[in-house]
């Protein structure tokens, strides 16, 4: 959970033919039972007590573009026929009509729950499971993806800055390394507010985060930190991360890691290969986007 699913789902509706229409979110637990298939599929006048007036719903105002069902697991048995019918015929009924009304609409579902064991359940139709297991992603948590860090800090920043009205160019080396560090029990909206806030109080051109607002202990020790080396292959594993760190991921050449440690190129490959080590993440001194990574 908060693993960054809505960002996925906006990257792919922008990367779309659809990105000129509208993209709906819709988050399915946060609506009540007996309220979600009119806001899904739109009601007439009268359809219900308090239906005081014909309403679009999240389908009909998506129509062209993309609709993301947050969280789909929790969609109530009824809604669950209701959206299965608008996957296969490509239409819905609005509450109080009997007329279909046809609509073009990407659909892009999300859950954190397990939906193959739903289904054993009878807690989730089989057949809609299986018009929605398209094309399955799955998007592991943020630790596990610390070179989505830089990407998602240029986006973030990016976004806040221009509602705040600040131009932000620059990001410091040691936040990166920072970011890039620290655990993220909370995911992408943890790193959300971390950098919303730091934009906030952002004076200049150049970002940076407090430090002591990343709680708790890291789980990847940044260049540098002197963290204590408890084996030999994490020994020099590190020495290779702080060499490449040095010449900004260069492998060869005078200034590169290998003429720094000393050993032929072919050998440091090697090792880089078999210690699983990122020489793309590690050119953080390289300009990435708008944005460049400056050293304090």
């Amino acid at each position: 959970t908060r693993t960054g699913k809505e960002l996925v789902a906006r990257a792919i509706h922008r990367r779309s033919r659809r990105s000129s229409r509208a993209f709906i979110r819709v988050n399915c637990p946060a609506i009540p039972a007996s309220l979600i298939a009119s806001e899904l599929f739109s009601h007439e006048k009268g359809a219900f007590t308090g239906a005081l007036q014909r309403r679009l719903g999240r389908f009909e105002a998506a129509d062209g573009g993309t609709i993301f069902l947050d969280e789909i697991g929790e969609l109530p048995p009824e809604t669950q026929i209701a959206l299965l019918r608008e996957l296969q015929e490509r239409e819905i009924e609005r509450l109080g009509s009997s007329h279909p009304i046809t609509v073009d609409v990407r659909v892009v579902a999300a859950t954190n729950r397990d939906l193959e064991a739903a289904v054993e359940r009878g807690g989730f139709r089989q057949d809609l499971f299986y018009r929605l297991n398209v094309f399955p992603i799955r998007i592991p948590p943020l630790r596990e993806r610390l070179d989505d860090i830089p990407v998602l800090a240029e986006y973030l920043i990016e976004c806040y800055a221009k509602q705040a009205g600040k131009s932000i160019r620059t990001i410091r080396k040691q936040t990166l390394e920072l970011l890039q560090a620290y655990d993220w029990p909370g995911n992408v909206r943890e790193l959300q507010n971390v950098i919303e806030r730091a934009v906030i109080l952002c004076e200049g051109e150049t970002f940076a985060i407090d430090e002591s607002w990343l709680k708790g202990k890291p789980s990847h020790a940044p260049i540098g930190t002197g963290r204590q080396i408890t084996t030999l292959a994490e020994s020099e594993r590190a020495l290779i991360i702080a060499a490449l760190a040095e010449s900004r991921g260069r492998i060869s050449g005078p200034s590169g890691a290998a003429a720094k440690l000393g050993i032929p190129r072919q050998t440091l490959e090697s090792k880089i290969k078999a210690l699983h080590i990122d020489t793309l993440a590690l050119r953080a001194s390289q300009p990435f986007g708008d944005f460049k990574v400056v050293s304090e």
